[in-house]
């Protein structure tokens, strides 16, 4: 694995060989930062991701956990697909099959954004602006919480969380949580966090492996518009970390 540094932005590519190291590598620094912001805070405040690589990294810190305090995390969601409770398909589902039904978190800090029953004849815009009340209760200013980390997964097409090119929610500046009644990628409703909301962790990571990625992955790292390609618009206030396989990595210039 090497480090390279853009000290203009505070970008870090992190180049691991395989999409397993890809999430030991993510796992490892989740664990450390999680520690860091607990002995800095006395808790730590995270945004998980779905995906086959999100939910392997969170695979891998179960593993090895460290010296985590889990009743001192804060989770939360970057997205979701509006489904009953319950769904497979549910970030949250395969969050807590994977990592968060296992370890001693407190449930009231585990922030799952509303499901298609609890919102009853609602929308994914009315799941959207509750999402933003449990922000807003949990945030010091009362608008979102400073995230310690934001984990994100990215598509071929440059997408993170559901903020896919050419949309109104990659557009969005004012609101932190959008709903989405026309995905691109199917279910088509859906409930994100913008990049306003993205841009208030410390630290954003975007973990992608694969060659069909590769294009967005130079684009996004070299400055492309985020309305093209959203995941550009990704940035942590102290650090961006983009955690890639060599295959994810292939299109970016040489160390």
């Amino acid at each position: 694995m090497s480090d390279v540094h853009d000290t203009s932005q505070n970008v870090r590519v992190r180049r691991c060989e395989t999409g397993d190291d890809v999430a030991r590598a993510a796992a490892a620094a989740f664990v450390e930062a999680v520690v860091a912001a607990q002995h800095a805070r006395g808790r730590a405040s995270v945004v998980l991701t779905g995906g086959g690589t999100g939910i392997a990294v969170l695979d891998a810190v179960l593993r090895a956990p460290g010296g985590i305090d889990w009743s001192a995390v804060d989770v939360y969601f970057g997205d979701e697909r509006y489904l009953p409770p319950g769904d497979p398909e549910r970030n949250e589902v395969q969050a807590r099959a994977a990592l968060l039904d296992h370890v001693p978190l407190d449930p009231a800090r585990v922030h799952a954004m509303p499901t298609l029953d609890e919102a009853g004849a609602g929308s994914p815009d009315s799941a959207a602006r509750t999402y933003e009340e449990v922000l807003a209760a949990n945030s010091p200013d009362g608008t979102t919480p400073e995230f310690d980390v934001h984990l994100l997964g990215m598509g071929g097409e440059g997408h993170i969380n559901s903020l896919f090119p050419h949309t109104d929610a990659v557009r969005e500046q004012d609101r932190f949580v959008v709903g989405v009644e026309d995905s691109p990628k199917p279910p088509a409703a859906r409930v994100t966090l913008t990049l306003p909301a993205i841009r208030r962790a410390r630290q954003v990571w975007l973990l992608v492996t694969g060659a069909a990625k590769a294009e967005a992955v130079a684009a996004a790292v070299g400055g492309a518009a985020p309305v093209d390609v959203p995941a550009a618009g990704a940035r942590g206030r102290e650090q961006t970390v983009w955690f890639l396989d060599a295959e994810a990595a292939a299109a970016l210039p040489a160390d």
